[in-house]
């Protein structure tokens, strides 16, 4: 690295963090250097959120202190820091939807001119950023209408404009395809090589190793390892997250599929985004992947099947039984289950405990003649939390209060209580770490191997070619083919999405 490389542009020492008797962050200390990409590793609960939030001045540290440029600092809070030139890009964006881009992108800082707002100067200022970053984007467009992954453009460039010198990216590819990760990392090359330094959170290795320079992990709230990208290996990162080694990435897929006992039949939706005369068959005890570019219709799929989007055409039956669901209520009780892409938005309920969201779908199992079973609710949530591997201090913490990962465990465990026929899955390890992932991934396939039918949508290459029997790729609203997963590979998938485009 050059001498401008060298020099420290970010420095924490001795940073400690408690809530209650719970220890969060025990003495971190990171250095972070002009013009890198630090990547920052650990389980959920590792306290990689925690260590954000001190440093944007959400929490106030216990101990430690903070230097930003060679100057200490202690933001009062994220507007202070992004005044200062440290931003952060969250995975769940939290912007104002029914507002334009330019407006997203001036929010608390308007321009004026003679008192009023001046939006030609905004525009001007937006077309050249978006400009600069060879991003192409419709600036008056509502952000509702935008897909995820043009949202999260959108947020990287605000935080840009506010000349940081620190960007903070958490899980950034969460909801990304393959050539839209391309776009990413070749903006973030493009930041980093003027000056701006990148600390990149995430749980995927392969991009660990393909972006950052150095990678530091956190483990139970310690930060026990800091290494150039290039010294270090798969298996090591693996170790110091976990506590031990994961031999293989992916447990060995052997269920044993049956029978075809779920079939879709020239399905077509009413309302955009459209879905074009699909049919396909999934076998009993399958795990059937569905992989595409975003807005493929992935999604869109899974609700129409379970009744939450309107069908205009088309049959799905189980088991030879007609199954045209109108409501999700209806798709539940003949034993459909659904994990959405969106847990904060209609997943879970933000305000209620573990109890209530592990229990909210299945209430009838936990009833003592007429009323609810408070101790049945929190034992059956115990279990799940047990089953899970979930991070908390117990049944009554608020899910809000939990990392993305273990949110995801809770929302997982609420459906298992159920014990689905078929469950189908949009992405299902998003946010969560590489030792909870292999955790998912086992419960998958043992209830493959009980018969149960699964449909899982998955934007990670890696992962859909790993837990499935069978892939079916979709491209601009068609299913454009389905291969056997041991048949076929990354570049076949990647042809197959791009069929219709």
């Amino acid at each position: 690295m050059d001498t401008k490389k060298d020099d420290i542009i970010l420095s924490i020492r001795g940073m400690s963090k408690s809530f209650g008797r719970n220890r969060v962050l025990d003495h971190i200390s990171l250095e972070v250097k002009k013009g890198i990409v630090m990547g920052l590793m650990g389980e959920n609960g590792a306290g990689k959120s925690t260590m954000m939030k001190c440093l944007f001045g959400i929490y106030h540290m216990d101990e430690g202190d903070i230097t930003l440029d060679g100057r200490e600092i202690s933001f009062s809070g994220p507007k202070d820091a992004l005044e200062n030139g440290v931003a952060m890009v969250h995975q769940e964006l939290n912007q104002c939807l029914d507002r334009s881009v330019v407006d997203n992108l001036f929010l608390g800082r308007y321009p004026t001119k003679g008192g009023a707002i001046d939006e030609g100067r905004m525009k001007k200022e937006a077309a050249e950023l978006f400009r600069a970053l060879g991003m192409t984007v419709n600036l008056t467009q509502p952000m509702r209408k935008m897909s995820v992954s043009a949202r999260q453009m959108c947020e990287i460039a605000k935080a840009i404009s506010y000349n940081s010198k620190i960007i903070v990216l958490d899980e950034p590819t969460s909801s990304l395809t393959e050539p839209e990760v391309k776009k990413l990392f070749k903006i973030m090359r493009q930041l980093t090589s003027q000056g701006i330094s990148l600390i990149y959170i995430s749980h995927k290795m392969d991009e660990i190793f393909e972006i950052c320079d150095e990678v530091s992990v956190l483990r139970d709230g310690e930060m026990v390892m800091t290494k150039s990208v290039k010294d270090t290996s798969f298996n090591e990162l693996i170790a110091a997250m976990v506590g031990r080694s994961l031999e293989n990435r992916f447990p060995p897929v052997d269920n044993c599929p049956g029978k075809p006992v779920f079939r879709v039949e020239h399905l077509s939706t009413k309302f955009a985004p459209y879905l074009q005369d699909i049919s396909f068959e999934v076998n009993e005890g399958e795990i059937f992947g569905l992989y595409g570019l975003v807005g493929a219709g992935r999604s869109e799929l899974l609700e129409t099947i379970f009744g939450v989007r309107t069908r205009a055409s088309g049959r799905i039956y189980y088991k030879d039984h007609l199954m045209n669901f109108n409501s999700a209520k209806e798709a539940m009780e003949h034993g459909f289950a659904m994990i959405t892409e969106e847990r904060k938005a209609n997943g879970m309920f933000a305000k209620g405990d573990l109890t209530f969201n592990t229990t909210i779908a299945n209430l009838n199992r936990y009833m003592s003649g007429v009323m609810l079973s408070d101790p049945k609710m929190r034992r059956a949530t115990e279990d799940e939390i047990r089953i899970m591997h979930t991070k908390c201090m117990g049944p009554d913490d608020l899910i809000s209060g939990l990392s993305g990962g273990n949110q995801q465990k809770v929302i997982f465990g609420k459906w298992l209580e159920r014990s689905p026929e078929v469950f189908m899955m949009d992405e299902p390890t998003r946010g969560i770490d590489v030792g909870a992932k292999y955790e998912i991934y086992e419960l998958i396939i043992q209830m493959a191997k009980q018969g149960k039918t699964i449909i899982v949508v998955s934007s990670e290459m890696p992962e859909i070619l790993g837990i499935t029997n069978r892939i079916g790729v979709m491209s601009n609203g068609q299913l454009s083919g389905i291969v056997n997963t041991k048949d076929t590979d990354q570049e076949e998938l990647l042809r197959l999405s791009a069929k219709y485009l």
